[in-house]
Order: structure tokens, then sequence, then C-alpha cells
């Protein structure tokens, strides 16, 4: 039997009309029966629709076009498997404080709780992990909720973050009276930008003002902040520190950044200023162990940057590039007490590691196999890429060497939440955003493999993204006798995979790359034939420096185990 036509007061339209009017463009998707009415009316209303090959995929994409655009991801997930798939990208953009909206279906009402195909209460997987999570039931509360759910996602009341509705297909197929749409849900709702305290203003500017060491450090909340930062830096003269988070806030020719020397400056600054940053394990919690007796100005659009952690003597829920301008012009034309050659000093050992760092990535040597070192397919990606490509970076060691050896203009990697995978389906998110930069995917075998498949998807909507595999062989391949196909298993070797094979055979442009020599001519063939990947072999015997100490994600401070005994001393009340 053919579905009865969707009428355009039905609360399915309705949903397409919301996401419409709040300026959706494109929603994140795969297909499936419960939600079929949304897909159609979406469709008619012209809003693109990316189908993607998995729905982890299709909220990793709504995840990255948030994060990119400042405005709201939409990511459409069907029923039962359609959701426990999609958990992994809902967890990850909820670590990330990213704003999504995840919008799925369910069985008709009438057949709830007894057997129906793919009846699951949703709402309780995922409630832990959103803002917002409802069933809507009646179809004249569809715009209420998607209005709530859409402000919860972008943080009133608390954390941005992801929100998640289901509706029954029978409320999607229900009508509204039209005296029930009220335009107040349906217009464009403007975001709202909290000012800054004048009182806490002056606090902070007294403090920084009059500190001889300060650090300013940028996370999340400073991405649509990067003119005001900039300002603020040239007026106080602090040192900067980005992170995963913000990285390419800053050129690296700002006289601020000090990236290399992020050690030595966390344990030397007097007074450290947090950005819209938690102060998690990337940042070794704050502790006094790495920080010393520095005092903490913390300000943020977002609870949890606030207060996590290490408490500031001044705290500022606000827009943090409100925040910025406010200080700057609190301060006016006072002169910092900054300690210039301490400044000064930082500076010039960071410019003297970063050209050491490059130099050392060129030369990288090759293996006794002639298998090239990551940091020689780093160095070679850099040569090639313009300074305001977006680097997305993947991976578990060669995502240690990606995040330190690449530049970008704009930067996104697995996050703290460290969710491998994530590289592909943020790279095609990014391309199809902004068709003219540059985007380059880099990324590991292991993490390539959890959401390979979506270059099917990259070709069918023409990303233009280049996917660069660091393969190393990491994936053993049995080795059988010689007597039949499956004879005793006799031991075992690395296997390199062969992915531009498997990304030619989905229409994909690929080469496989074995010879560093090969390497430049290969990465212009690629660029010039996007979508496109680069299956690069590269020495399984590299080991990055996070692995080493077995702190991922902190260069340049003590190892591990130092930093462990640290801080039992300074908890135990020692120096």
């Amino acid at each position: 039997m053919n579905a009865p036509e969707l009428s355009e007061h039905s609360a399915a339209a309705l949903i397409a009309r919301f996401l419409k009017g709040r300026g959706v463009d494109r929603v994140f998707a795969l297909c499936g029966g419960h939600i079929m009415p949304i897909w159609m009316k979406l469709d008619a209303l012209g809003i693109r629709i990316i189908d993607v090959r998995d729905e982890r995929a299709a909220v990793h994409m709504a995840h990255a076009h948030a994060e990119l655009t400042g405005g709201l991801g939409v990511a459409m997930i069907t029923a039962g498997p359609g959701v426990t798939n999609g958990m992994t990208g809902i967890a990850n953009a909820h670590v990330s404080r990213a704003p999504v909206l995840i919008l799925s279906g369910l069985p008709p009402t009438p057949q709830e709780n007894r057997g129906a195909l793919q009846d699951m209460v949703h709402v309780d997987l995922v409630r832990s992990i959103t803002r917002y999570a409802r069933t809507v039931r009646e179809p004249s509360l569809v715009l209420q909720e998607l209005a709530e759910a859409v402000s919860r996602a972008f943080g009133e009341g608390g954390d941005p973050g992801p929100a998640y509705l289901d509706f029954p297909i029978d409320t999607l197929r229900g009508e509204i009276p039209g005296h029930m749409v009220l335009d107040e849900h349906l217009r464009p709702a403007p975001r709202k930008r909290m000012p800054a305290e004048p009182q806490a203003v002056a606090e902070a500017v007294e403090i920084l003002w009059s500190a001889r060491r300060p650090l300013v450090i940028s996370g999340r909340g400073a991405r649509e902040a990067g003119k005001e930062l900039e300002r603020f830096l040239d007026a106080l003269g602090a040192v900067y520190l980005d992170t995963g988070e913000s990285k390419g806030l800053l050129g690296d020719d700002h006289p601020s950044v000090v990236g290399a020397m992020r050690g030595k400056v966390m344990g030397e600054a007097d007074v450290v200023l947090t950005l819209g940053r938690r102060l998690d394990f990337q940042l070794a919690y704050g502790s006094p162990a790495v920080f010393g007796e520095a005092r903490f100005i913390r300000i943020a659009d977002a609870p949890s940057e606030l207060r996590d952690n290490r408490r500031g003597v001044v705290e500022m829920l606000a827009n943090p590039a409100e925040a910025l301008r406010a200080m700057v012009d609190e301060a006016g034309s006072r002169r910092s007490a900054v300690d210039r050659d301490w400044a000064e000093g930082l500076r010039a050992r960071h410019e003297e590691r970063a050209e050491k760092l490059y130099r050392t990535m060129r030369e990288a040597p090759s293996d006794d196999q002639g298998r090239m070192h990551p940091n020689r397919l780093l160095a070679g990606l850099r040569e090639k890429l313009p300074a305001n490509a977006t680097v997305i970076a993947d991976g578990g060691d060669f995502l240690s060497f990606a995040r330190v050896g690449l530049p970008a203009g704009v930067y996104l990697d697995p996050g703290s939440l460290g969710c491998l995978g994530v590289g592909v389906p943020f790279g095609i998110a990014a391309a199809l955003n902004d068709p003219d930069t540059p985007v380059l995917v880099a990324t590991g075998d292991g993490s390539f493999g959890f959401n390979a498949m979506e270059i099917d998807t990259a070709v069918r909507h023409r990303a233009p993204v280049l996917i660069v595999v660091a393969n190393n062989g990491a994936w053993q391949i049995e080795v059988h006798d010689q007597q039949t196909s499956y004879g005793k298993v006799v031991g075992s070797r690395l296997q390199f995979a062969d992915y531009a094979a498997m990304a030619r055979g989905l229409g994909m442009h690929a080469e496989r790359v074995e010879r560093p020599e090969d390497l430049a001519a290969a990465i212009d063939r690629a660029m010039a034939n996007r979508p496109a990947l680069l299956d690069v072999i590269v020495t399984p015997e590299a080991v990055s420096a996070d692995a080493r100490s077995g702190l991922a994600w902190i260069p340049d401070l003590q190892p591990l185990a130092a930093w462990h005994e640290a801080e039992v001393r300074w908890r135990s009340g020692g120096s």
C-alpha cells in the first residue's frame, strides 16, 4: 500500500519549515521508514540532504558543520539501530559541546511497546549525553519542542551540546490546526550574546595589567573571537597557547604565540586566563604541580568552562569576544607590567624549536625497508598546503605527530573523548561547507577504517576533500601453510592494506605512495582531482613523544610518571 500524501499542515512539513526558518541549508542523514515523512518535506523545501553510509557519520558531519559555521548542525537518523549507531557521534558532540540537533522516529503510537519494528525507548539511551531528549507524541507541540531543543543545543540554560527529539510516525503525519502554528516558532531566532559584568571586567584588567608573566589559553569558546583575541594580546603583551579546540585561531607569526614552549610557560606564568577552555586532562587539570602558584581568571559562555578543577579569582560567564573587547576598552592606554624580556625570550625559543621541528620533519629518515617516517609525510603536506587550509587530524599515535606537525587555518580532531574515526566525516562536512578552501584529512589507517565507507559519500556529493592515510600496517594477517587454502596457522605478519584500491573502487581518485621521492607529485595530482585519497606507506617503527611519555596531548611537559609524582607531593603538602 502507498502511504497517504503528506499535508502541508503535517508535523513533518512544519519540522522542515522550522529548520528552513532557522537557516538550516543541509541535513546529514541515513534514510529509514520512520523518518521518511521528514525526509520528503526537507527535500520539497530545498534543504539539501547529505545521505551517508552510517548514522555515526551523519552525527559527526553535523558536529563538524556546527563547529565550522558557528550555527546548528542537524543529523537525522532512523529508529532502533539508527539511534544506537549514532550514539558515538552524539557522545562526541556532547563532550565537545557542539550544538547539534538529532532527529529520529518511532513506530506508530498504537504499536508502542508491542514489539513493533525498531521499537525502542531512545530517550533513555541518549539522555545522559544530550542537553535535551524528548519524544514528541502530540503534533501541536512539535514546533514548541523544536524551539526548546535548539535553544538547549546552543547552551541557553547551560552548556551547548547535542539535543535529541524523536516522533512516532503517526505524529509526523498528523496535522496541526493553522491557528496553532505560531510565527514566533518559525522565524529566525538570533543567538544571545552575554555581555561581561563591568565590575568583573575591571577586576580582571587590574590583575592582568599588573601581572609580570600572564598567559592566555584558548579553547572552544574563543573560536568566534579571533579578532578580539589578537587586539587583546597586542594591548596586554601576554603570551598565548592554543589547544586542539582553537588551533588556527591565531597565526603562528603573532608575537604572543609560544606553543613550542608549552610546558615551560605553564610552569612560569603568574596569571593564567582561560578563554572558553576547560582545565581537563589536556591541561593537567590546572594542577599546581604544573601551574605552580599562578592565579586563574576564567572567562566562558559555558558553565563547564568556568569552574572546573580550578576556581578563578575572577570568573566571567560572558561571550568571550564581548569580554575581551570590554577588557581592552577598560584598560584604555594603560601600560601593562608584563616582563617583556620573559615574553620575548619565550617567543624566540618558540621560533627556534618550531624551525628545528620542521627541519627534523623534512629530514626524518626512512626505516631499513625504505618506508618513510610519519614526520616526512607531514612535512611534504606542509610544503603543499596553503596557510588557510582546513586540517582534520585523526588517529592514535599518528594524531600525535599531526597535531604538532601540521599548521592550519582551521583545525579539528577527535577531541577529549578521543573519538577516533571522525576524520573522514569531519572532512566531508568541511569540504561541503567551503568548497573553495582546501580541506585535508590526515588520518592513521586504524581511525580511517571506522568510517572508510564514507569516501562513497564524498564521491556522490562531490566533496572536494583530500584524505591522506598514514598506512603503517598495524593490522596483522595470519600466515598459513601451503597445503590448503585454510591450512594450519604458522605465523602472522603486518598487512599494508591497499586503501587506494578501495577508494578507486568507489570512484575516487586514489594513489598508493611508497617512496618519499614520489610524495610531492602525488599530492599535486590529488589536490587537482579532489575528492582524492593518498595511501601512504609509513614505518611502523615510529613512536611519537606522546606515546613515549604516556601523556597524550600535552607536549613538552614532564613524562607522566614525573607529573604524577609532582601531583602527589603537592597533595601531601610538599614542594
